[in-house]
């Protein structure tokens, strides 16, 4: 408990200040350019995910190949009605806020916070599969659950610490972990390359799945989910400069990065191995490497994939604040929560979801408590989905980019309804519990106003 009770002792240092030192000098409101926003949507979307979604993807043989483009060509219509709603509202302070203001208050508070809760959920589960990849390297991490759990709290604090240091450094490290993941996802792609330059033999050892159009959207589904997270630039806009330019660029360029790398690099994992030996895999990335450049190869997959989820981590942890923070500021969510720090960062929530955060990992540690954070994580799944698609109807409302608003909204249907009631109705559930802390900001708000009034006309 040492863990949690030094985030909440950050929390209380925070609160214990006065307002005047959290206005002090060195508010950094913009530090982020293209290369820095294009680095947060590839860090959000590029984690954990990749380096275990191909033993999920190989039962589809090549469905799965049609699942990725037909997914890849959804993330990219969607991305691009992101685009259109930074480039129509650059003056919001982020997609929520312009959710809120074309939707209605009440929806906008309750995608941010479905959006919030989903972030320090997923959170859990990005630190608990780091921890695991660490214990490749130092197995005595792994030798009872609370220790990988204890190891992931530790994880969550360190990158919290980062968080408030401000955007810079969480920006510059954003970079530098992107850049090294994507080595060996560049040297799959690499080694794909040879293969194929070499008449593709190793694709055709083994016959694989067909495609079947009765798996197509399950598959489409398991893609497209894999996919999500694009939304950093966008929900982070405040922070961006020249947000309308930026924004637009980095959204877009950041999913089709993202989105050939998922496509080539599962793809060619799924159809390089045979199929039962990736299906029970679970380090398929290291496998298919190590089998291709010996064991060694295998073993410092282990390396970067911690740096992988460290990377995607930084990213989610950095948006606990940031979402809550664009809802004060629109008047959504209660004033204290944007107070800020000097570097204009909201320790409150980012603190507070990291605790949460923790005490789900430590729970979660404990012999009965797993089940806990599967349900957290079933209760969370199409939160970000549904964000899809109350965003496309900010654009349809706002009257940009009207035919591509519509096919994503019927595109983000389609994978709700592929998620399963259960999902969406839980994630609904979710999104509800703000509506108190909706009601005590509309009933501040209407109190200041009153107090207004009643001043001016003494």
């Amino acid at each position: 408990m040492s863990v949690l009770l030094a985030l909440l002792l950050e929390l209380w240092w925070f609160l214990s200040r006065s307002g005047d030192q959290c206005m002090a000098e060195e508010i950094e409101e913009r530090p982020f350019g293209f290369w820095t926003a294009t680095a947060l949507v590839i860090g959000g979307v590029i984690g954990a995910g990749i380096f275990v979604l191909p033993s999920q993807m190989a039962v589809f043989g090549w469905t799965g190949v049609w699942a990725w483009l037909i997914g890849g060509v959804g993330a990219i219509v969607i991305a691009r009605v992101f685009s259109a709603i930074a480039e129509a509202r650059p003056e919001e302070p982020g997609l929520l806020a312009v959710i809120g203001e074309t939707l209605g208050p009440v929806l906008g508070v309750l995608c941010g916070w479905g959006a919030w809760v989903s972030y320090w959920c997923a959170n859990a589960y990005i630190a608990l599969t780091s921890a695991r990849y660490a214990s490749e390297l130092w197995p005595p991490i792994a030798a009872s659950p609370f220790r990988i759990a204890l190891a992931a709290s530790l994880l969550i604090v360190a990158l919290t610490c980062l968080g408030l240091a401000g955007f810079k450094t969480s920006g510059r490290f954003q970079v530098i972990t992107v850049a090294l993941k994507l080595i060996p996802l560049v040297a799959i792609m690499g080694i794909v390359a040879v293969l194929l330059m070499q008449g593709g033999d190793a694709f055709r050892q083994e016959v694989h799945a067909p495609f079947a159009a009765a798996s197509l959207f399950t598959a489409t589904t398991f893609a497209f989910v894999a996919i999500t997270g694009f939304e950093t630039a966008s929900i982070a806009a405040q922070r961006v400069r020249d947000p309308e330019r930026n924004v637009p660029r980095a959204t877009m360029t950041g999913v089709l990065v993202s989105c050939l790398i998922f496509a080539v690099v599962c793809s060619g994992v799924v159809f390089g191995l045979p199929v039962a030996t990736v299906t029970a895999s679970n380090a398929p990335i290291a496998l298919f490497i190590g089998t291709y450049w010996g064991g060694w190869a295998g073993h410092a997959v282990a390396v970067f994939a911690v740096i992988s989820t460290v990377g995607g981590l930084a990213v989610w942890i950095m948006l606990q604040g940031e979402v809550p923070l664009t809802l004060a500021r629109a008047g959504l969510l209660p004033a204290w929560l944007a107070r800020t720090s000097k570097r204009d960062i909201a320790v409150v929530p980012m603190v507070l979801a990291s605790a949460l955060t923790i005490t789900l990992l430590l729970i979660g540690g404990w012999n009965n408590g797993a089940g806990l954070m599967d349900f957290m994580l079933t209760l969370t799944a199409a939160s970000g989905v549904l964000i899809y698609a109350f965003a496309c109807l900010a654009a349809l409302r706002i009257g940009v980019q009207r035919p591509t608003a519509l096919i994503g909204l019927l595109f983000t249907l389609a994978i709700l309804y592929g998620a399963g009631i259960q999902a969406v109705a839980l994630s609904v559930a979710l999104m509800l519990a703000a509506l108190p802390l909706y009601w005590l900001a509309r009933r501040a708000s209407l109190t200041t106003a009153g107090s207004s009034a009643a001043t001016a006309g003494r």
